[in-house]
């Protein structure tokens, strides 16, 4: 049921939209018109929705092919890392929720970049013992964590494909060899990264002009190095990222790290050797499962805390109408639900080879009601949350008893900065399966060094590991030999009596766990369209130690922003241009027919299509 006061029309003119494309779909993302934003499709034969029309293109073509969700998500994402190379690319990693149709099981493949076997913590602290300054952290070899995304690839088509990684790499050659024109989400993306690529020739070189200014909207950008990297896959596979030439370009790029001349910014080498890069392996995992209202949700479980974040929040607004409220109070609820949200998930949520996430005990029932005896009612909670103990919810008697100390705040003031730069992919096929794939290379253009001649950004997925004050204080997330860092992409599938309803997922960092969960919760509370959820204007908190809730300029020109204020939440605008996340999602509707949509205005604007339109 929808409230008379969240309209879409009110949402949508919040927002302040641009003259969009017709939301009937882009059929098959043919020809020059589709490389504009398109929001939404409707037909039948499977959906795809990326954030480039180039990829959703891509996938599209497998399933009309013949291949399946998983072919089309793996096509969609290798041209992604050519059209949105600082946000994925086979320097990074992901998870990819796979549902099989034929006997409703639900799966992810996680393929997190673990940590080389010589890290050590105090590689991000300085000499004196305090932390290294997070862009510091960043832009270093010692940032980055051992690729997991071509053995990702490698795994899901193995098991769940029905194509060879070969095929599904033309698309992304061609892409790279004829080169595509740049927009204005590429400038953007490269903005925010800019400090880091103009420390490294091999960036300046492929993504910068002479200046080492970004490179102007409407450049025509060829790749032909990361072609060649992609052929050399093709025709070899994934055995030829992870042992041989390609690894030692890899290892040498972050232990002789590509600097430009006339840098004198210190940059940290890394400690990565060819073998952890032999060593690496994606794994297959049990999709995370709880239930909010009569659905089921499975999403990516530990080491990512998406899927356990998601359901908690849901968990904790379950015991509200909040179909029955107004706006106001279901977004004060909101906020309050998500700042203990996220003190749970900093402190209990890790790669759970190195801690036992007490995950049962996080999304039990009784857990959430005695949280939600802690959301402040009818003003605004002060200040940070502390997490709450879950282990008598347990069930465990090996568990401790107490809960863990709260992650302290940064020492260098940032706030919890994680996986900016990511994409997600949604891809449903004839046949119902479901391949919803987030992948990252965690901060815009990862920690910044292209891998000379090859042609892609590494990852800087170890700044997600907690860095106290003190390198010996003991956290669930702090930075170990061989761990996994947590992660906060939220690959999401939902489902009602064992069939699928809807599916969707996000970049945006640590605002990716409130970006689901408020598209979830307008859809299936509110009664808004699936488009419109999407569309609508959106805010975050994330437990952050000024207190501080960031939101949308469409959001802070709502009535409800000034009556949330005035109870005493603050907050504060997103920093332009990107907004908060970009979603994809697709809806199965009662016809049998699947609507793909994507954002109309976000990052650009993002691509939604089907197979066969009306």
């Amino acid at each position: 049921m929808q409230s008379a006061r969240c309209t879409p029309r009110r949402m949508a003119a919040a927002l302040v939209l641009l003259t969009l494309a017709a939301s009937a779909g882009c059929g098959g993302c043919g020809g020059e018109d589709s490389l504009r934003p398109v929001p939404s499709a409707t037909g039948r034969g499977g959906a795809a929705s990326t954030i480039d029309p180039r990829a959703t293109r891509a996938a599209l073509d497998v399933l009309r092919d013949g291949g399946n969700a998983v072919d089309a998500a793996v096509a969609a994402s290798a041209v992604l890392g050519v059209t949105d190379l600082q946000s994925c690319g086979v320097g990074g990693g992901g998870f990819m929720l796979v549902h099989l149709a034929a006997d409703g099981s639900t799966r992810v493949i996680e393929h997190r970049e673990p940590a080389p076997a010589a890290f050590r913590r105090e590689l991000f602290y300085a000499d004196d013992g305090r932390p290294l300054p997070f862009e510091q952290r960043v832009a270093s070899g010692v940032s980055t964590g051992v690729p997991g995304l071509v053995a990702g690839w490698d795994l899901a088509l193995r098991r769940f494909g029905t194509r060879t990684l070969g095929e599904l790499l033309q698309p992304a050659i061609r892409v790279a060899e004829e080169g595509f024109d740049v927009d204005q989400g590429f400038v953007d993306q490269t903005t925010k990264g800019l400090a880091r690529l103009q420390l490294f020739a091999p960036s300046r070189a492929l993504l910068l002009t002479p200046t080492g200014e970004p490179l102007p909207v409407g450049t025509h950008l060829r790749n032909p190095d990361l072609a060649r990297t992609y052929r050399l896959l093709a025709e070899r596979g994934a055995d030829a990222f992870y042992r041989g030439e390609l690894a030692g370009e890899i290892v040498d790029t972050l232990v002789h790290p590509p600097l430009a001349s006339g840098v004198t910014q210190p940059v940290r080498a890394g400690v990565m050797t060819e073998a952890d890069l032999a060593a690496y392996s994606a794994n297959v995992r049990p999709a995370l499962e709880t239930t909010y209202r009569g659905y089921t949700l499975r999403g990516a479980g530990p080491p990512s805390g998406g899927g356990l974040a998601v359901g908690l929040l849901l968990h904790l607004l379950e015991g509200s109408d909040l179909g029955a409220l107004s706006d106001e109070e279901l977004y004060h609820r909101f906020l309050e639900a998500s700042r203990l949200t996220y003190a749970d998930r900093d402190a209990y949520v890790a790669d759970p080879a190195f801690f036992d996430v007490p995950v049962s005990g996080l999304l039990s029932a009784g857990y959430a009601e005695l949280r939600r005896g802690e959301m402040s009612e009818p003003g605004a909670s002060v200040g940070a949350a502390l997490p709450g103990n879950p282990y008598p919810f347990e069930g465990n008697p090996g568990m401790p008893p107490a809960p863990v100390p709260p992650p302290p705040p940064p020492a260098d003031g940032t706030e919890l900065a994680d996986e900016g730069s990511t994409t997600h992919i949604t891809v449903v096929d004839a046949d119902g399966n479901v391949a919803a794939y987030s992948c990252s290379l965690e901060q815009e253009g990862g920690n910044g060094m292209v891998v000379p001649g090859r042609g892609f950004l590494l990852n800087n997925e170890l700044t997600n590991f907690d860095v106290p004050p003190s390198a010996d204080m003991p956290l669930a997330n702090v930075g170990e030999p061989l761990k996994r860092p947590r992660s906060s992409m939220s690959p999401t599938l939902v489902l009602k009596d064992g069939r699928p309803v809807l599916t969707l997922g996000s970049p945006g960092g640590a605002t990716i766990i409130t970006t689901v969960a408020l598209v979830l919760v307008r859809a299936l509370d509110r009664g808004m369209s699936l488009e419109d959820a999407v569309a609508a204007p959106r805010v975050t908190q994330r437990n952050l130690p000024s207190g501080r809730a960031e939101a949308e300029p469409g959001f802070l020109a709502l009535p409800e922003a000034a009556a949330l204020i005035a109870r005493g939440h603050r907050l504060v605008p997103t920093e332009p241009p990107l907004g908060l996340g970009a979603v994809t999602a697709v809806v199965f509707n009662a016809d049998g027919t699947l609507t793909a949509a994507a954002e109309p205005v976000r990052r650009g604007g993002g691509n939604a299509g089907v197979v066969s339109p009306p």
